[in-house]
């Protein structure tokens, strides 16, 4: 398949629970952006059933969940869960961006989150994190 007929990838970059800490969320967003990615943006304050909802709704092949609240290891879980839930959690490449204490990262890699990026990640490592590991769909 040529690299013309194939659509572009898709990406989710959801704020979930009470972070209200927005700005890395929107420079991934414009990286996403600007590396041809199709990119939708949560907003702020999402629970994990709407970042579910919207996943599935817009067939993402990506879902960057960004977290500084310290809930990661409550919210991050009930995502997979809903992903699997609508049998998703197979075709969306799940990476986390924020402040993951090492101590957390191992848990949360078993429960299905793909990679995690921590802040001063350069952009185009988490480009080509995904560009290596998203299977292309028509």
């Amino acid at each position: 398949m040529s690299q013309e007929s194939q659509r572009n990838i898709r990406c989710l970059v959801a704020k979930v629970g009470l972070d209200g800490h927005d700005r890395g969320a929107h420079v991934i967003t414009r990286a996403f952006r600007d590396a041809g990615f199709e990119v939708i943006y949560s907003g702020l304050h999402k629970a994990p059933e709407e970042i579910v909802q919207a996943a599935v709704q817009e067939d993402v092949d990506v879902l960057g969940i960004s977290i500084l609240s310290g809930a990661h290891n409550t919210l991050v879980p009930k995502i997979v869960e809903g992903l699997q839930e609508y049998d998703a959690f197979e075709d969306t490449l799940i990476i986390v961006g924020g402040i993951i204490p090492e101590e957390d990262r191992d848990g949360l890699e078993e429960d299905g989150v793909d990679a995690i990026f921590g802040p001063g990640t350069p952009m185009e490592e988490t480009i080509e994190f995904i560009r290596e590991n998203v299977q292309p769909r028509d």
